[in-house]
């Protein structure tokens, strides 16, 4: 930039100007490309995908950002359903009302599920209703990193059957309320191809007083426990499909009362061990199957010990969305229970179900079910299976019918043989 001759001839003074004149020159030089680099920018934004250039919006018509959701998704419903059940010592026909709810947050560092539900039953013949159900739980899953996940559960519950329930035990006219608690956290971990598994809990339960027509009231404070456990699995990943694995557990029950006319307290210690292999095959196929064996040590040397063979196995089959087959088999040692003079319950089961998606408006379902059970420390033996059928008539997405029908066959050592048959017609108003 050459500047003018008058301003040039003057000396110092003309000097200075001029190299103020440079510099301002070359600053607004300098200047120029900054102005430009928010198209260059907005060049660049275009090639990150999913990134569109959008033209700029006064504040005073801007969109306003959406509401926050709540912090909870909450599904409800409340069934009315009539049982009529008919055994070969009579029949009973009980009204039952059944609301429950669900509440879901799906959260950034957790997802938690509250849901609850209850049971009011009106049997025939004048009687009063009465509440034969209730239940509160929760449970919360929590991804700590991308190979960690813990896992908590909590509950707590009561149930009390009606009098002709099929299987209760003769003569009970009015059965025990039965209260539960139940605490659980796990954490799983994978290791390479190793994935290891730990979990603990802690279980009470209370019984309260059996009315019999025989014997009149009987109290059953001392089958009240505390039952705490905790186990261990480990698998190993042969291939993408099948896991091996082992899984170790013990557990420990304490009676609040030494059994019923004795000083011995029936404290125990359960340990199990089991080896098993389990496989998946994308969502169509799982199955798994281990054996075992389980030690039921009593505190008390007067107290004979128990041990038996553990036989666990499970099967789901999904060939296409509309059908699911299920199946399993398990082992359980556990108290008596209420009304039991034993020392501990050996249970086998094995169960089948089907699950058939006919259209969007029709489903039917079927199952099946065996168990024995034999109770140690009295010799009673009992053994039992049913089959039951079912469909669902969705007349709306909020109203549903249902129909069932259920045969149960049960023998038992003390009480004798039982045959039922129940059939239930109900309506389901839901979310």
């Amino acid at each position: 930039m050459i500047l003018p001759a008058s301003v040039a001839e003057h000396g110092v003074a003309g000097r200075l100007f001029n190299s103020l004149f440079v510099a301002v020159m070359a600053g607004s030089a300098l200047a120029t490309p900054a102005l430009a680099d928010p198209l260059a920018n907005l060049k660049e934004e275009r090639l990150r995908p999913g990134v569109y250039p959008a033209a700029p919006v006064p504040l005073e018509f801007a969109v306003p950002a959406e509401p926050g959701h709540p912090p909870f998704d909450i599904d409800w419903s409340v069934g009315l359903r009539g049982t009529f059940t008919q055994t070969n010592v009579g029949e009973t026909f009980v009204t039952t009302l059944n609301p429950q709810f669900t509440a879901t947050h799906d959260g950034r560092r957790a997802d938690v599920v509250v849901n609850g539900s209850a049971e009011i039953a009106k049997p025939g013949g004048g009687r009063d209703a009465d509440i034969t159900g209730l239940n509160l739980g929760f449970s919360v899953t929590a991804p700590l990193d991308s190979l960690t996940s813990f896992t908590a559960n909590g509950a707590i519950g009561m149930t009390q059957e009606l009098a002709g329930t099929p299987g209760l035990a003769g003569g009970v006219v009015v059965p025990p309320e039965i209260t539960t608690g139940t605490l659980g956290a796990g954490l799983t971990r994978q290791f390479g191809l190793f994935n290891v598994g730990l979990n603990a809990g802690a279980v009470r339960t209370l019984y309260g007083p059996t009315l019999r027509s025989d014997t009149g009231l009987t109290n059953n404070d001392t089958q009240n426990t505390w039952t705490t456990n905790s186990s261990l699995r480990v698998g190993y990943q042969i291939t993408p499909i099948f896991e091996i694995y082992g899984q170790g557990g013990i557990s420990r029950t304490l009676f609040d009362l030494p059994g019923t006319g004795t000083t011995i307290y029936r404290n125990a210690t359960e340990r199990t061990v089991r080896g098993g292999i389990a496989g998946q095959w994308n969502e169509v196929l799982s199955a798994s199957a281990a054996v075992g064996v389980g030690d039921y040590d009593f505190d008390n040397a007067a107290l004979a010990d128990i041990r038996t063979e553990l036989y666990e196995a499970n099967l789901t089959f999904r060939p296409d969305p509309t059908l699911a087959l299920s199946a399993g088999l398990s082992t359980t040692i556990t108290p008596p229970g209420a009304d039991s003079t034993g020392t501990a319950r050996i249970t086998h089961a094995a169960t089948a179900n089907i699950d058939y998606t006919v259209n969007s408006w029709l489903r039917l379902r079927a199952s099946a079910d065996w168990s024995r059970a034999l109770t140690a420390g009295s010799g009673e033996t009992e053994n039992r299976w049913g089959v039951s059928a079912g469909a669902d008539y969705r007349i709306n997405s909020h109203t549903a019918l249902s129909a069932d029908y259920a045969f149960a066959k049960r023998d038992n050592s003390t009480t004798g043989l039982l045959d039922s048959h129940r059939v239930s017609l109900g309506v389901t108003v839901q979310r």
